[in-house]
């Protein structure tokens, strides 16, 4: 069977204006506000923001549907084709007239491309003030799992040491065209006026992070000793945490894991 490009893209278009309206409610776009969507499709999402007044910068991946939908010559509405894990998305709003200063997202993420866009809101944490996301299911279970859970991953730890990060309600299948195979949720993060932890060298951490869950049946030590990190610091860390020296990585508060990579730098 030949895939099509959509399918191909990972592209379910939410058909649901009930669902529609309390997405772009959560959005809460303000007059004259610059709101960064990403995935924008046939624009089912897009038309409800604009009619807030917001000035919308769409960005869509496909070339058929970003003509489709600058053809319909809305006059708040910017659409620019291409990949968006490619642009600079401040830089992007700045270039359409936004004034400097924190910038809100919104969009119905294809499956294929959540991970990364949602590790990039993590990296780009400082130009974000609001992020509100349709994505799957699962997704939506990482990014907001505590310590103890299956679903604690780098990509949630990450995302709530700087944003406040819940899920809003759920969307079954039935309100996509075509129809996927799980269901979807649709998440809120706001970035935290200070966040859960202060960390000198990001890029370490999150090198640090990835490395602690690596293989996640792997004791926390023994994947950090796979990383290369020297294997008495991290026992003397283990030591200083009260950690057992077999402790995996999901069962550490965020607190500890930061803890801990100062522990095993110094």
């Amino acid at each position: 069977m030949k895939t099509s490009r959509r399918h191909a893209l990972g592209q379910h278009f939410l058909a649901a204006p009930g669902i529609l309206a309390r997405i772009a409610a959560a959005v809460d776009p303000q007059p004259d506000e610059f709101v960064l969507e990403i995935g924008a499709g046939r624009g089912a999402l897009t038309l409800p923001l604009a009619a807030s007044g917001a000035k919308i910068v769409a960005v869509e991946v496909d070339p058929p549907l970003a003509a489709e939908l600058r053809a319909k010559q809305l006059p708040n509405v910017f659409v620019v084709e291409g990949d968006v894990l490619l642009f600079d998305w401040a830089e992007l709003l700045r270039r359409h007239g936004a004034p400097p200063g924190p910038i809100t997202i919104a969009g119905n993420l294809p499956y294929s491309i959540s991970s990364p866009l949602l590790f990039r809101v993590a990296e780009d944490h400082q130009a974000i003030r609001r992020v509100v996301f349709l994505v799957q299911r699962e997704t939506a279970e990482r990014i907001t799992a505590g310590p103890g859970s299956k679903s604690f991953a780098p990509l949630g730890i990450l995302l709530q040491i700087y944003f406040a990060v819940r899920v809003l309600f759920k969307v079954a299948p039935g309100s996509f065209v075509p129809p996927p195979k799980v269901d979807s949720a649709v998440v809120l993060l706001e970035r935290r006026e200070t966040p859960l932890l202060r960390i000198e060298d990001e890029r370490a951490f999150r090198r640090f992070v990835h490395a602690c869950f690596a293989q996640r049946r792997k004791t926390l030590a023994n994947n950090l000793a796979a990383a290369g990190y020297p294997q008495e610091r991290v026992a003397a860390a283990l030591s200083d945490l009260g950690l057992d020296p077999k402790v995996r990585a999901e069962q550490i508060p965020i607190a500890d894991l930061s803890a801990f990579h100062g522990g095993v730098r110094s």
